[in-house]
């Protein structure tokens, strides 16, 4: 009889050692051998063993073969329920671990350290900071709070729900901190834009004895790198280097190197680490990828797509969005075709790949192609549509805006405000007052969405367009915030065009109180004088706006040609062939005054040049060079593709019809992205019907 215990003892602490080790290595199949044998020999009662059973099950992903041992169990204590908790939320299943707590609470089983920290953590992945602060009050009275595993789950869970405050607390109140809790407090200040908490504790922990890791170093660069603080960053990446850490070697500190040297616009230092890294992750090249861009350096820009499109790097669909995005921002319609065609490799249930893809379309004016996909796409979330919307607005398509929106909802999607916004700035682009307000007045209705200021400036901007200048001021006046100063710039917009000097002279004393160091004001209260035959007081302003070193972001235009982007500035003469480009701009001007009868509108030329110089100061705008440009390389023929200029700021009024006269002479379609809205010249008419 004695035997018999012995070889049973041993028996059951043989399965014990096995499933520990099969639920380590993942090994499902032989642990469900050894399930097979412990019900042969009659071990199923035995609760030590059904709860490795449920630990491996639910570590292999068996949620349902785990649950069912759960539910056999006669005996159940607090490994049994902690078990399946943790086994729910490593898969994912967070919801599921709350709801098996909440189970708990009405058996008579109390939760330990690990029960309320695992439950913590779900809350914190399901930012449902209300259960987590209930969950906190239960591990204080029962005397858990203090355990490290709890404090460190309750700082993250509240960081993660933007309750940082709340996360300092815990951290200050925790009675001894591990590493982890440092590197929590560190990554979530950095993360939440309080770079400079973070680097203090950075110190202070390094005071306290802490020696960093990996986590550490790569959390107080991500700070640096929000703050621009390239000293300080600089500093670490010296220390790390004559203390020997292999940060070549590790992706995670070279990453947020170079994420700090490409912020803070050191891409030469950037790009030198990037080629020593080993092994060259995705996201290391997206970030130099993106620092080019963000600096204008599309030739680099290009080269390193190249070298990605000819390496082993798997990409994912935030890789392909954020490429496609920077060529929809720049309009390069090749390059974005490249893309569209690279984006097949990644897996299709990724809807933000199409997505970013419409839009590039949208945004590099092919229309049609956008249409098309967008048609095409299987599934089509709230961004798919809402792009779609924003894109015809942007066209002046505000009847098909509508439609789609309609469209949409028979399809069963709900607008958020940002659908919204994309609809109201069709209307406003179109001109669709009643449209408008029928739709405001909806949103306004709804009990799931605020209107916000940006909902209020479009509905301003349709009414200032259209002439009720009295009716927007008076909504502004009724809105249930404060107004912001760009929707008195949209009011002071509609008072220069509709030549209201009374109320402009109202809007320039609001707006100049308010942001009396905004250069835009200036410029377009400067404009509204001008408009009115003020001359002295357009340059009393200008003057004023000087002395205070206020300078407007300079315009620029750009035109891509065989593959090659060109950039111009407003007055460039750098590039090779600016007096070739003058001299067919001058000849164009010449056919058009003969032909239609063209004069230039001086309103828009520079007002401290002589009057015989005006001419020539509107013929140096940006646009107009990118164009003479584009008449050079063969674009004097008649009929062929359409000639596509991009520009960062609004197209002024002398430019728009210069080039729809230059549309009417020369037969051809000219397409012109400015920073409002696409236009599209042809045959002497722009599709924007002069409303832009």
């Amino acid at each position: 009889m004695t035997q018999l215990v012995g070889f049973l003892k041993e028996g059951r602490q043989e399965f014990i050692d096995i499933l520990r080790r099969c639920s380590k290595s993942l090994k499902l199949d032989q642990g469900m051998q050894v399930h097979g044998a412990i019900l042969r020999t009659g071990y199923e009662v035995d609760t030590m063993i059904n709860n490795d059973l449920i630990d491996m099950y639910g570590k292999c992903g068996k949620l349902d073969l785990a649950h069912k041992v759960f539910d056999r169990m006669v005996d159940r204590n607090v490994v049994t329920w902690t078990s399946l908790m943790c086994g729910y939320l490593q898969q994912g299943k967070a919801v599921v671990s709350l709801a098996i707590f909440k189970e708990m609470g009405s058996s008579e089983v109390n939760p330990n350290e690990v029960t309320l920290s695992s439950n913590v953590k779900a809350c914190g992945v399901l930012g449902v900071v209300d259960t987590g602060v209930q969950i906190h009050g239960l591990s204080c009275k029962s005397g858990f709070e203090c355990y490290l595993v709890v404090g460190n789950s309750l700082l993250d869970m509240y960081a993660r729900c933007g309750r940082i405050y709340e996360a300092a607390q815990v951290f200050n109140e925790m009675p001894y901190r591990s590493l982890i809790s440092w590197n929590a407090m560190i990554s979530r200040y950095a993360h939440g834009a309080m770079g400079d908490k973070s680097l203090l504790l950075f110190q202070e922990m390094q005071k306290q004895g802490e020696i960093p890791d990996e986590y550490t170093f790569a959390s107080t660069l991500k700070a640096c790198s929000g703050l621009g603080a390239i000293r300080e960053g600089s500093q670490i990446h010296a220390f790390l280097i004559t203390h020997g850490f292999p940060l070549l070697a590790t992706t995670i500190i070279a990453g947020a190197l170079i994420e700090l040297y490409v912020k803070c616009g050191y891409l030469n230092q950037a790009r030198a680490l990037y080629n020593q890294v080993e092994q060259k992750s995705v996201i290391l090249w997206t970030s130099l990828f993106l620092g080019y861009a963000q600096e204008a350096n599309l030739l680099e820009a290009m080269d390193f797509f190249r070298e990605l499109r000819n390496s082993k790097i798997e990409v994912d669909g935030h890789v392909v969005s954020s490429i496609a995005g920077v060529f929809a921002d720049y309009a390069l319609v090749e390059q974005g075709k490249q893309i569209h065609s690279y984006a097949v490799k990644v897996p299709e249930d990724d809807i933000s790949v199409p997505n970013a893809i419409v839009d590039m379309y949208l945004k590099c004016g092919q229309i049609e192609e956008a249409e098309k996909l967008f048609n095409d796409m299987q599934e089509k979330n709230l961004v798919s549509w809402t792009i779609m919307i924003t894109g015809y607005g942007k066209y002046g398509l505000g009847i098909e805006a509508v439609d789609l929106f309609k469209r949409m909802q028979l399809d069963g999607i709900e607008p958020d405000g940002v659908t919204y916004l994309a609809l109201l700035a069709a209307c406003s682009h179109s001109g669709l007052v009643e449209e408008s307000r029928e739709y405001f007045s909806r949103l306004c209705r709804d009990r799931h969405i605020k209107p916000k200021v940006e909902h209020y400036a479009c509905m301003v901007d349709i009414l200032g367009r259209a002439g009720r200048l009295n009716e927007a001021k008076n909504l502004i006046h009724n809105m249930p915030f404060n107004p912001s100063t760009g929707i008195w710039q949209t009011l002071l917009s509609s008072c220069r065009v509709h030549e209201n000097l009374e109320m402009g002279r109202e809007v320039e004393r609001i707006l100049l109180n308010l942001d009396g160091n905004n250069p835009v004001n200036y410029v377009m209260v400067s404009n509204l004088y001008v408009g009115a035959g003020y001359w002295k007081e357009s340059e009393r302003l200008r003057k004023v706006a000087k002395r205070k070193g206020l300078k407007k972001d300079a315009g620029r235009s750009w035109i891509e040609i065989d593959k090659e982007v060109h950039f111009f500035f407003n007055r460039d003469e750098t590039h090779p062939l600016t007096r070739k480009i003058h001299e067919v701009l001058e000849e164009t001007e010449r056919r058009m005054r003969q032909e239609i009868g063209y004069t230039s509108d001086v309103r828009y030329a520079l007002h401290d040049v002589e009057e015989e110089t005006k001419e020539e100061s509107l013929r140096v705008h940006s646009e107009k060079l990118a164009i003479g440009l584009a008449l050079l390389c063969g674009g004097m023929e008649k009929g062929g593709k359409p000639i596509r200029i991009y520009k960062n700021l609004r197209v002024c009024g002398d430019c728009h019809e210069f080039i729809k006269g230059l549309s009417k002479i020369l037969s051809k379609v000219f397409v012109v992205r400015d920073a409002s809205r696409f236009h599209k010249f042809e045959d002497g008419r722009c599709s924007c019907n002069d409303y832009w």
